[in-house]
């Protein structure tokens, strides 16, 4: 898609959504019919995991092919991947940790950067490293009432919960103060993707949608 040069715009577009996608590839050739499938779902972002070794190959597909959707990486974990995810067309970087390196080089390059935490001190460190949000991980495990909690005293910082999200449960955790949630196999199962099962991806993703409009 034409770069979202602007840092708001990529955060808007996120919350907007409200919804992301943790998507795992192992054929480069899937990326674009999985990105077609959550747009008919109403889904516009993605994020693409550096899991396995298709993911740059598939983020410069969607980002190549798919102008309507916004996607950036997940699973990052080095800086090194941060330049390739930039160099592939990716927007936003997603990782499992707060690693101070990654989330300097994601801002040195101008995207969005979203590093993994679970505690109130974690969250604040990521926030203090430069983090334009933070990924609460494993959420459905704390739960809502977690992040409810733990946003009363920092409610300043941002918060995506991620892991375990589904249509059931997903109203209550944009009701508990969330910004956004990152859905992984409940949406673009690895497996459906594999099998080309697509239409499940867009069933189910209309599903999350209405489930998530339900706590506006």
């Amino acid at each position: 898609m034409e770069a979202l040069k602007d840092h708001m715009d990529i955060l808007k577009k996120l919350s907007n959504t409200g919804i992301v996608p943790v998507v795992v590839i192992d054929n480069a050739k899937d990326a674009v019919p999985t990105a077609q499938a959550l747009l008919a779902g109403g889904i516009d972002v993605m994020e693409i995991t550096f899991r396995t070794a298709a993911a740059a190959d598939s983020i410069k597909a969607v980002a190549e092919n798919c102008p309507d959707m916004l996607v950036g990486a997940g699973t990052v974990t080095t800086p090194e991947l941060v330049t390739r995810t930039r160099d592939a067309g990716g927007q936003f970087i997603i990782s499992p940790d707060t690693n101070p390196a990654v989330i300097a080089r994601t801002r040195e390059l101008g995207l969005v950067s979203m590093p993994g935490a679970m505690t109130p001190s974690e969250i604040l460190a990521a926030h203090a490293a430069g983090a334009d949000l933070v990924k609460l991980f494993p959420a459905a495990a704390l739960g809502p009432a977690y992040l409810k909690a733990v946003r009363s005293p920092i409610s300043h910082v941002r918060i995506m919960a991620v892991g375990g999200i589904n249509e059931k449960n997903a109203a209550e955790f944009l009701k508990a103060g969330a910004v956004g949630l990152g859905v992984g196999g409940n949406l673009a199962n690895r497996q459906w993707i594999a099998d080309g099962a697509f239409e499940k991806i867009t069933q189910t993703a209309q599903a999350l949608v209405a489930a998530v409009r339900t706590a506006e």
